[in-house]
């Protein structure tokens, strides 16, 4: 049985939760100030509210499954899939706040356009429309392998699916209603999440 891959020592608990602060306390600091305001007009038809559910639901799946399925646990190569879990978290969230920054004014929690607005393309926006999400699910892919278990990562990884999978249309709509044409033409030549996957 290895219910969490940190179980019985120290230095491995200590890498995890500071990983799991790492990830978890900027977003909940940004998520206080970091809505829409000024001139933007909200559109967000509750897919705020939902990711925040759905995404705290799924770490906490995660970390029952991997208690209470331990027949679920990955057996061979601990170490590796522990500290590969740990890269990817780390890795998610620099990348998802790297496409935030590229986004400056224009990145908010919740769904909204400004007037003015125009379409980034810079960096990871060259190629995704939605890199910042991107980095949440390697975040929340790298939480599951560093807990080991193969039934809490479907389950956390999953929910924050499920949730984007929500946001996403919502978001477009919202722009492409705001942007018009050149944004229907950067939908065109851009993926969502993954280049050449989805």
């Amino acid at each position: 049985m290895w219910p969490l891959p940190f179980a019985g020592d120290r230095a491995y608990a200590v890498l995890f939760w500071s990983a799991c602060a790492f990830w978890i306390l900027p977003e909940v600091v940004a998520a206080r100030v970091r809505r829409s305001g000024g001139s933007a007009k909200a559109q967000d038809r509750g897919s705020l509210n939902l990711i925040a559910l759905l995404w705290v639901l799924g770490i906490s799946l995660d970390v029952w499954l991997s208690f209470s399925l331990p027949e679920a646990s990955i057996l061979r190569k601990r170490n590796f899939v522990f500290f590969a879990g740990l890269g990817l978290m780390i890795g998610g969230v620099a990348f998802r706040w790297y496409s935030a920054s590229l986004l400056g004014k224009y990145f908010t929690f919740n769904v909204a356009t400004h007037s003015g607005q125009t379409i980034v393309e810079k960096g990871p926006y060259r190629y995704v429309r939605h890199p910042s999400y991107t980095g949440a699910l390697l975040s929340s892919i790298g939480f599951g392998l560093a807990l080991g278990n193969w039934a809490g990562l479907l389950a956390g990884v999953g929910c924050l699916g499920a949730a984007y999978a929500y946001r996403i249309p919502v978001e477009e709509r919202a722009l492409a209603s705001t942007l018009g044409e050149p944004y229907q033409q950067y939908l065109k030549r851009t993926w969502r999440l993954f280049p050449f996957l989805f």
